[in-house]
């Protein structure tokens, strides 16, 4: 709380209140004044009850209200801190400790505030901060605090002797905090009396409203007065200057305007601040001297739709056209809570896709969308509005409503390119959507009807966009599953959401220039007879034919239920067993459970529905218990078939492959990665992209299926009734996610029972030879998970260099459009190199924590272009570059900017290809250390 001493105290700031707050910071070194600006941190803060912890690890460090954050691992990043926020001066009863305050402590009120105002010198008080609010953050693992309301004291009143007793008691508890746990970094708000005496104990000093502030009694924004600013900076320059103290300034203006908040952010920065604007209740991602660029969308949907959110419109549909652009999609039931904090600078936009024509309640949500649409965040609707077509909403977005069209002929008479995308646009009486646009708009769809009346069912609009059905999506005649989408879905999107095609988009198709190809199993049909002389097991046929043939990175599973001897045969049990223990021991092979008994509906075994279906393997005795399932096959299998070693890493979905909150939990539990599901199938005769997928589906807080990249033999099989052949026309899948775009990774995913036919097999060894005759970087399929789960909460900013790019590690590909130019790989950091792709420039990053500048056209440094393998190790020298590579087949790597350079390793030379400026470097090893590209100077 800040007390002004002169006549700023007619300005009522918003401070940093107990109950409201986030800062960000890292362990940066002291710098002299003079250095500062060339190395300050970035900082943000965030108020709100639901921290976008992700984003925030964008900052390099994050100070947050404890009590909505309980457990800082959850936010834990090497290139980034989280601090939690503690109030000295005095405390809001809302706080979790405020009932075990001491009796005499409390000693007034904060009206204006509703809090408690305590003596800073009170012994007691001194000893219960420092023993009951900062002992257990530290224990949780904060090693940063805020400390905030410092000048509270002075509205206790009393002598000018009295002040300077709170204020010396005030230091020494600075002093004890600092004594206590030195580690620990302190950002201290104002509190300027006592700075001469604990700048030793402090990183920072932070202050409220140089510029633009808030005026809590009016309850409006108002510019700082000039005498106030002055008398200020006057104090930062003390911090700054005479301590050589960072000094943090917040500023406030309105969420909707963004412009300001970045114009005085820069003007801050410029100054030798570390500058944070946002609104008064700091419940807002705000701008800093980086800017968050948001990649989550908010992502509406009706569940009166659908059974479960798995089959909604708006993921089947938009998963993979949200997952292209980068974007990371939060679903939100319109019947449930709405978010009531600004979602400007967290969000991306929000779409939403409802069937409904009106809502049952409608107006809340039309009133919630037109405050968002107020405040700037775009919208992008498909379906259905969910509101009357003459409701306030839709007025206020600039549509009008017209006579329903039911009868009579029908033209077009505007038709934008990205309309009549798979499917033409066929308009027909009944189901125009009776609006007309009236304000300034492009409409992408114009009908005229044969009396002269005008429709507008699909525009781009100063808000963002529709297409209203039916226009979207539509099914082809006589066909199941026959969708065609009438729009272009990622043109609309991008447009619609006013999304910056310069910006970095994280990827998960690829590393290192190449796209990603990986093997995984489901364990069904291991136990069956193959059609061949002595009738094998499948499994036993698969180790011998594929398995042991082909050495590519591969995720093996077996169901419990088959091979072991509580399961269907267990007679037959040693015997197979052996074969399992043969595979996981293969060098190439990882480990997975695919279940117990094979769940084919988990909701419905779930639900223990007793109408005489059996919904798993008739396993005798059994009935269906998530954890025996999950953790109790899984340690089936570490115990009796792996080696030591190779414990399972991942859970593979089984029937439906539609999994409940209560089963993703149980993984989560059981501490492995969970994947299948999705309905990737698109063919040249199901050529369509309402037939890709998303990456995967969230489930919860926290619970996150990863889908499968694309399906099995069983889809291309028709569901193994033949031609059993058919898995080869899995190859036109993979052809159809690499062209005209990268949708996908390359997954030869199957059952063992496909080893069980002679065309099956051979289906299968062909799909493995067209896979091995292309330019792929083989993973495993649990690295593709953890780089689905990475680019749910990879970051991106925006910084005065270019681009700050932070993820887990796991995730170590870019995507820039096809003509964006070369990274300045002088100025970017852990920036490996760039490949052209399809429709793409792909950007290789080494590590979770990168730094890309654009702009190194005439910058002849250089740089990786493809490897089929990680790079673990990347170092810029005056003589070129130094690297490790790791990864799971012979080494193919070619470098570019490199017409004079020369590969060594061990202190000899390789062999290479040189053609024009490039160099490829190919050895039977999968693993180079220390590899040397040296070039003259």
């Amino acid at each position: 709380m800040d007390i002004w001493t002169n006549a700023a105290e007619n300005l009522v700031t918003m401070t940093l209140r107990p109950f409201l707050l986030m800062l960000l910071f890292w362990g940066m070194a002291f710098l002299p004044a003079s250095g500062l600006a060339a190395a300050l941190p970035s900082v943000a803060l965030y108020y709100g009850d639901h921290p976008p912890l992700a984003e925030l690890r964008a900052f390099d460090v994050a100070v947050v209200d404890p009590d909505h954050v309980s457990d800082p691992a959850r936010f834990r990043h090497p290139a980034s801190a989280l601090f939690a926020y503690v109030s000295l001066g005095e405390v809001h009863p809302s706080r979790s400790w405020f009932k075990a305050i001491p009796d005499g402590v409390l000693a007034g009120s904060n009206r204006a505030w509703g809090s408690r105002l305590v003596d800073p010198a009170n012994p007691a008080w001194q000893s219960f901060v420092l023993d009951q609010v900062f002992a257990p953050l530290w224990r949780q693992g904060y090693r940063g605090f805020f400390l905030d309301t410092l000048d509270s004291y002075h509205l206790l009143g009393g002598t000018p002797a009295d002040l300077r007793r709170r204020e010396a008691g005030l230091a020494q508890l600075v002093h004890a905090l600092h004594s206590r746990w030195p580690e620990a970094r302190l950002i201290m708000n104002r509190g300027f009396e006592i700075l001469p005496e604990v700048h030793d104990d402090i990183w920072m000093v932070a202050a409220e409203s140089l510029y633009h502030g808030w005026d809590n009694s009016a309850r409006r924004f108002v510019d700082v007065p000039e005498k106030d600013r002055q008398w200020l900076k006057t104090q930062l320059d003390v911090a700054r200057n005479t301590f050589g103290k960072p000094v943090l300034v917040i500023d406030y203006v309105p969420a909707a305007n963004r412009e300001l908040a970045r114009e005085t952010a820069a003007r801050l920065s410029r100054e030798g601040y570390v500058p944070w604007v946002s609104v008064p209740a700091l419940d807002q991602l705000g701008v800093g001297n980086i800017e968050v660029l948001p990649r989550r969308v908010l992502v509406i949907y009706n569940p009166a739709e659908s059974p479960d959110l798995h089959y909604a419109d708006v993921q089947r549909f938009l998963g993979m056209p949200l997952a292209r652009l980068g974007l990371t999609p939060d679903y939100v039931p319109v019947n449930g809570p709405l978010p009531d904090w600004p979602l400007v600078g967290r969000y991306a936009g929000i779409v939403s896709w409802i069937n409904s024509d009106e809502l049952p309640d409608a107006a809340r949500y039309g009133d919630w969308l037109k405050r968002q649409t107020d405040n700037g965040v775009p919208l992008a609707v498909f379906g259905r509005f969910g509101v009357a077509y003459d409701s306030t909403l839709l007025q206020s977005l600039g549509l009008q409503t017209v006579e329903a069209a039911k009868a009579g002929d029908f033209r077009i008479v505007t038709q934008d390119p990205m309309m009549g995308f798979e499917m033409p646009v066929t308009p027909r009486a009944g189901e125009i959507p009776p609006l007309r646009l009236r304000g300034a708009a492009h409409p992408l769809l114009g009908i005229i009807s044969s009396a002269g009346q005008l429709f507008h069912p699909a525009a781009l609009t100063p808000w963002g966009g529709f297409v209203l059905a039916p226009y979207t999506v539509s099914s082809l005649p006589g066909q199941d599953n026959g969708e065609r989408w009438h729009l272009n879905p990622l043109t609309f999107l991008q447009q619609a959401l006013k999304l910056d095609s310069r910006v970095p988009v994280p990827d998960i198709t690829t590393e290192n220039g190449r796209r990603l190809l990986m093997v995984h199993i489901d364990g069904d049909g291991f136990a069956s007879a193959a059609e061949r002389p002595g009738a094998p097991a499948s499994g036993e046929v698969l180790r011998d034919v594929i398995l042991k043939k082909h050495s590519l990175p591969t995720t093996f599973s077996v169901i419990e239920g088959e091979t072991g001897a509580a399961g269907l045969y267990p007679a037959r049990s040693p015997s197979l067993e052996a074969v399992a223990r043969d595979i996981f021991s293969l060098p190439w092979v990882e480990a997975a459970s695919h279940s117990f008994s094979h769940p084919f509906n988990w909701g419905k075994a779930e639900s223990n529905l007793d109408n005489g279906e059996s919904y798993h393997l008739p396993i005798p005795g059994y009935e269906y218990r998530a954890d025996r399932e999950i953790a109790g096959s899984i340690n089936y299998i570490n115990r009796r078939l792996t080696p030591a070693a190779k414990p399972v890493k991942l859970f593979l979905w089984t029937g439906n492959c539609v999994s409940t909150p209560e089963s993703l939990a149980e993984t989560v539990r059981a501490r492995v990665l969970n994947m299948n599901g999705g309905e990737t199938t698109i063919t040249r005769t199901q050529n369509s992209w309402t037939r890709i997928a998303g990456p995967g589906l969230p489930r919860g807080e926290g619970l996150y299926q990863v889908f499968a990249p694309n399906q099995n033999e069983n889809v291309y099989t028709n569901l193994w009734t033949g031609p059993f052949y058919g898995y080869r026309r899995v190859i036109e899948t993979f052809e159809l996610t690499e062209t005209p775009y990268r949708f996908k990774p390359v997954d030869i995913y199957y059952h063992v029972y496909a080893a069980s036919k002679t065309a099956s097999l051979n289906a299968l060894e062909s799909v493995y030879r067209w896979a091995e005759s292309q330019p792929l970087h083989p993973v495993y399929a649990s690295e593709y998970v953890r780089k689905v789960l990475d680019f749910n909460d990879f970051v991106v900013a925006r910084t005065p260099e270019g681009y700050r790019l932070r993820g887990n590690g796991d995730l170590r590909t870019v995507r820039l459009p096809a003509t964006a130019g070369l990274p300045d790989f002088g100025r970017s950091v852990n920036v490996a190199g760039t490949a052209p792709g399809p429709s793409a420039r792909y950007v290789h990053l080494t590590t979770g924590d990168a730094l890309l500048a654009m702009g190194g056209e005439n910058t002849p440094l250089p740089y990786l272009e493809f490897a089929n393998a990680r790079i673990t190790r990347l170092e810029r020298l005056d003589t070129g570059l130094s690297l490790d590579i790791q990864g799971y087949a012979p080494l193919r790597l070619s470098f570019a900017n490199a017409a004079q350079c020369r590969p060594l390793w061990n202190n000899q030379p390789l062999p290479f290809t040189r053609q024009g400026d490039r160099l490829t470097l190919e050895t039977a090893r999968h693993d180079l250390a220390a590899l040397q590209i040296l070039c003259p100077r």
